[in-house]
């Protein structure tokens, strides 16, 4: 999966970076300037994926990443179009590694442990939610319609739809995989920031709810743990 995280990113890096840093032509008298113009509707962003109000004795191991795509419709409201909203669809892959094992017992059901607590040792565990996205944003940029490289402040909020998710476990319960697990829950809601200077945007999105249903435990404690992912987000017109 990282191989293929890599090849994406690189793939739009480079189009980003090469599709940005030409400089626009100086317009020719007779040339014609688009005075309907809209900014930043496609986008990729990479995250690391964090996360907040573990249980006792919770915590990530590991590299755990997000990858972020897709579309948005920039709607500007004011004559020089550098205030705008935008809405759109994406979709996100999300990996998050820690000593919360996700497991399966002998009656089929699905079980939570705490693997540190239980002196348990293991190579990898981690689970993946794969998320149908509808981002919203309100922009401010200090674009014009022949300048390609501007500052930009995008605050939004997002609402996702987990439509699949896996867990994987080596160590010492084996080696398994677990899909569609019904703990998880289906609607994630987040507040979102990019801000930046031409291809170079940090990014961030902060969860509003937890990524488990209420009532799930480890141990005696429930499983509240929101999500929080920082990183770089690259928009292409």
């Amino acid at each position: 999966m990282k191989y293929y995280y890599s090849f994406i990113f690189l793939f739009v890096f480079n189009s980003i970076v090469f599709g940005q840093s030409d400089e626009i032509p100086v317009q020719k008298e007779d040339s014609i300037v688009d005075s309907k113009y809209r900014e930043d509707q496609f986008y990729l962003g990479i995250t690391y994926n964090a996360l907040v109000r573990k249980p006792s004795n919770g915590a990530q191991s590991g590299f755990s990443s997000g990858l972020h795509l897709g579309f948005m419709r920039d709607f500007p409201i004011n004559q020089r179009r550098n205030v705008a909203f935008a809405v759109g669809l994406g979709g996100s892959m999300n990996s998050f590694n820690s000593n919360i094992l996700v497991y399966q017992d002998e009656r089929s059901q699905i079980g939570f442990l705490n693997l540190d607590t239980e002196n348990i040792s293991y190579s990898k565990n981690r689970f993946n939610l794969y998320l149908i996205e509808l981002p919203m944003e309100f922009r401010w940029r200090t674009s014009t319609a022949t300048e390609s490289k501007f500052w930009r402040i995008y605050p939004g909020f997002k609402i996702g739809y987990q439509f699949a998710n896996l867990a994987k476990h080596k160590g010492g319960y084996g080696d398994f995989r677990l899909k569609n697990i019904d703990n998880i829950n289906d609607l994630q809601y987040a507040v979102t920031l990019s801000a930046g200077y031409s291809v170079w945007n940090f990014h961030a999105c902060f969860g509003l709810n937890p990524i488990f249903k209420e009532g799930t435990l480890v141990g005696n404690e429930n499983l509240d743990m929101y999500s929080v992912k920082l990183g770089l987000m690259f928009y292409i017109l």
